[in-house]
């Protein structure tokens, strides 16, 4: 196994012209949760000996609310969201300026993008985002990526900074993840304990569901441990992009297509990439009870959800929000954008389009929620 997982990550470091590397806020700071300048350097040592190379480095960077800690006298990440995000607000700008001055030595320009979700769910706020991160990379910019902590609310976050790695990868097209932590790889059992070793390649969801994850790699200034990580590569392999997963300490190795850490191979396709945000950076706000035959439409004809396939509804949500679609017995089926507010639905349910429109104004003939908004969280 090892020799195929050494062939196969130098193949596909070898081929990766985009690369999105992830790190996480116990890879950047001191033991009392400050920023370590030495830390900082080095991983950008790193980016820029790859961007030499002609590849194009998307990072994000964990830390801001680590950053804000010691100015705001606090000693451990808090727990309250109103305390995480002032001391994301102060920290935000403390990483993103050691990052320009790191970069600046080696000529590089960095542009800091902070993402809440509905800068990608929403139609309007997804082409923009992606097309500033196309803007930015032709222009040579190397872009630091964080989400938006100040104005997230709990209801409506990524959650991590591994899963906002997947699916900025899938956002910006990337051929390869590098997920950076404080563990060297993913092993067969806790990394502590005596007997465990390095798994160096996983082929498929298969060879995954047969890991121990336990709880290596969590710390008290970040939000993940080994289960988002693995989160994060089920979202990118799943989606046609390779991860290697290894430690801040072998992050030039594992850019360079050294036999280091875990690699990850690819075990399903791309996929359209707003979809890929609905599924996973989204919490539905309410739930649409289909009958039989709307199930069948959506799950096997693919087709948009109408108000007559529609026996019940859950919830306060608003049109342009993420809602679950349930079969009869309130089993996930889908996951979409609903066209109406809550409010307006319970009268129209079990309706055909041409009754409402006859009655209520052509307004009223559109889909709930359009197949375009829809994807499948289970196929029948």
């Amino acid at each position: 196994m090892t020799d195929r997982g050494a062939l196969d990550r130098g193949a596909l470091v070898a081929q990766a012209r985009r690369v999105v590397v992830k790190v996480g806020s116990s890879s950047l700071t001191t033991a009392d949760g400050g920023i370590d300048p030495a830390r900082i350097r080095h991983l950008v040592d790193v980016l820029a000996a790859a961007r030499g190379r002609g590849v194009e480095v998307v990072l994000v960077s964990s830390g801001a609310i680590a950053a804000g800690l010691a100015p705001l006298g606090l000693t451990r990440r808090p727990s309250a969201l109103a305390t995480q995000q002032a001391a994301a607000s102060v920290g935000q700008g403390l990483l993103v300026h050691r990052y320009q001055e790191e970069l600046a030595r080696h000529g590089l320009v960095t542009g800091q993008v902070l993402l809440t979700v509905d800068d990608v769910i929403r139609r309007a706020h997804y082409r923009n985002a992606h097309q500033t991160f196309a803007k930015l990379l032709e222009l040579g910019v190397l872009p630091i990526v964080n989400e938006n902590d100040t104005v997230a609310t709990s209801e409506i976050r990524f959650g991590d900074n591994d899963r906002l790695a997947a699916l900025v990868a899938h956002l910006v097209h990337a051929d390869l993840l590098v997920l950076l932590s404080d563990v060297d790889g993913l092993y067969d059992g806790p990394p502590t304990q005596p007997g465990s070793t390095l798994i160096p390649a996983i082929r498929s969801e298969d060879d995954l569901a047969r890991v121990d994850i336990g709880s290596a790699g969590t710390s008290g200034v970040g939000t993940g441990g080994m289960a988002t990580k693995i989160d994060a590569v089920r979202i990118a392999t799943g989606a046609g992009i390779p991860v290697i997963l290894t430690s801040a300490d072998q992050a030039a190795a594992a850019l360079s297509g050294a036999d280091v850490g875990t690699v990850f191979q690819v075990t399903g396709k791309r996929r359209p990439t707003r979809l890929l945000w609905l599924a996973h950076a989204t919490e539905p706000k309410g739930s649409l009870v289909l009958d039989p035959g709307a199930v069948a439409a959506v799950t096997e004809r693919r087709a948009s959800l109408l108000a007559a396939g529609i026996t019940a509804v859950t919830g306060v949500f608003s049109a342009g929000d993420p809602v679950s679609l349930v079969d009869p017995e309130h089993r996930p089926v889908a996951r979409g954008l609903v066209n109406f507010d809550a409010d307006e639905l319970p009268g129209l349910l079990g309706r055909s389009s041409k009754d409402l429109s006859r009655e209520l104004g052509s307004a009223y003939e559109r889909e709930v929620v359009h197949r375009d908004d829809l994807i499948l969280l289970q196929v029948y």
